[in-house]
Order: C-alpha cells, then sequence, then structure tokens
C-alpha cells in the first residue's frame, strides 16, 4: 500500500492522483492528458481560419503578375523601352497587394520603382 501511494502523483491541472506512467519524466507536474489538452487548445487558439476577401484574393493575383513583370524586366531593359515599362507596370501590379496588406514600407518602394523609371522613360 505505501509503495503504491509512492508511485502516484497529483496533476497540478486536473488535480487527479495518478501513476507515474501518466507523465512524461519525473520533473513534470502535468499529466500526458491534461498536456494535451491544453497545448491543443493553445495552438487552436493561435490559429485563426478565415477566408479571403474577393479584393485580397484580387490583389494577391495581381501582385503575382506584377512580381513576375518585375523578375522579367532586368533582362529586357537593354532592349529599348519595354524593360521600363515592364518596370513601371509591375510597380503598378504590385502595389494594391501591399496596400491592402498595409505593408507601408513596401508601398513606398513600389511609388518609388515607379516614379524612377518613369523618369528614366522620359529621359531616354
Amino acid at each position: 500500500m505505501a509503495e503504491d501511494r509512492l508511485l502516484k502523483r497529483t496533476c497540478n491541472v486536473c488535480k487527479k492522483n495518478k501513476g507515474d506512467k501518466h507523465f512524461k519524466h519525473a520533473g513534470k507536474k502535468t499529466c500526458s492528458r491534461c498536456e494535451f489538452r491544453w497545448k491543443t487548445s493553445f495552438l487552436r487558439l493561435l490559429v485563426h481560419d478565415r477566408r479571403l476577401t474577393a479584393k485580397e484574393r484580387l490583389a494577391n493575383r495581381l501582385g503575382y503578375m506584377g512580381s513576375a513583370f518585375i523578375m522579367l524586366s532586368p533582362y529586357i531593359l537593354n532592349y529599348g523601352h519595354i524593360g521600363a515599362i515592364t518596370y513601371i507596370a509591375g510597380g503598378l501590379l504590385l502595389t494594391p497587394q501591399v496596400w491592402i496588406a498595409k505593408q507601408w514600407n513596401l508601398v513606398i518602394i513600389n511609388i518609388n520603382l515607379i516614379i524612377g523609371y518613369l523618369i528614366y522613360l522620359y529621359s531616354l
């Protein structure tokens, strides 16, 4: 009977007396069942499932297209006006995505890109 009492510990969450096999290691004060329950509920609290609005979906697609234009532009910059035009188009298409995401530093960079390549285009 005394040995049986030594093998029992009290969980600090559910306050039940449980054997050592219900705890992960000797220093653990929370039983595996309560720990899993707490961890699961905490992780569900952190993750919020939501659907994107139509405006956000459209801005994301425009952003992908703008990124493609900006990635393509350095390779065609030497071929006349088309390189500068694709830079400007990429900046214009990418701006709504970062505006909706409220990433103001990227909005300023995109506006700077647009203005810079407009000046470059008019100086040719």
